[in-house]
């Protein structure tokens, strides 16, 4: 399933355990909480250890789940990186969830780590505009091409609380029925695969307009 297609059973599955009214839900879904359902979207939407880009205080937020070895993802990067720069109001939250492999795991651990020397937007554009595979040997490469201390990198990453995070996200892209990256949440929308500058713009809009 692709395309338009791909994107409704997303937006379907996720909008199913995010948003909807609990009379709405199937009857696997129904056995969650409110509580359960509020932790989830809080997860979702304001998890403190996911990395954020944009303006941290801004007054919408955008959700992305991605992964280097994506090909959709590394598409769309600089139609996100367009719009964080043409709207200074986006907090994005970012879910690394490696699908793709032993590859797609190590360049997320590296990405998370970057946050250790305030590095990790300027990596993730990086590794996302890269040629080839995401694996060590190309990692650490873009690694040191953008400045990052590559041995200070490589011990920060054995930290549990990278682990930890790479876990919850995967996690979390069970729960609300994730089925592939890039996947795009804001306000009570989600969307998956490419999406152009506009679109993603039309998707911050309509989170703007139902706060």
């Amino acid at each position: 399933m692709k395309g338009t297609a791909m994107r409704r059973a997303f937006a379907a599955l996720a909008l199913i355990l995010l948003f909807a009214a609990p009379l709405a839900l199937p009857a696997a879904a129904q056995e969650l909480s409110n509580e359960e359902i509020a932790a989830i979207k809080n997860a979702v939407f304001n998890d403190p250890e996911a990395p954020v880009m944009g303006n941290p205080q801004g007054d919408v937020v955008l959700v992305e789940f991605t992964d280097y070895n994506c090909g959709f993802c590394r598409k769309t990067m600089p139609e996100v990186r367009a719009l964080l720069q043409s709207d200074p109001g986006i907090r994005m939250v970012m879910h690394e969830i490696p699908v793709f492999g032993e590859g797609s795991r190590y360049a997320a651990m590296a990405a998370l780590a970057a946050r250790e020397q305030g590095k990790y937007e300027v990596f993730h554009r990086a590794l996302m505009s890269m040629r080839g595979k995401a694996e060590k040997a190309s990692v650490l490469r873009v690694a040191r091409k953008v400045g990052l201390d590559v041995p200070r990198l490589e011990r920060d990453m054995q930290s549990p609380r990278i682990t930890r995070q790479i876990e919850d996200s995967l996690a979390l892209a069970d729960d609300i029925g994730l089925v592939g990256t890039p996947s795009f949440i804001a306000g009570n929308r989600a969307q998956f695969g490419y999406m152009s500058r506009e679109q993603l713009a039309e998707l911050v809009a309509e989170a703007r307009a139902t706060r």
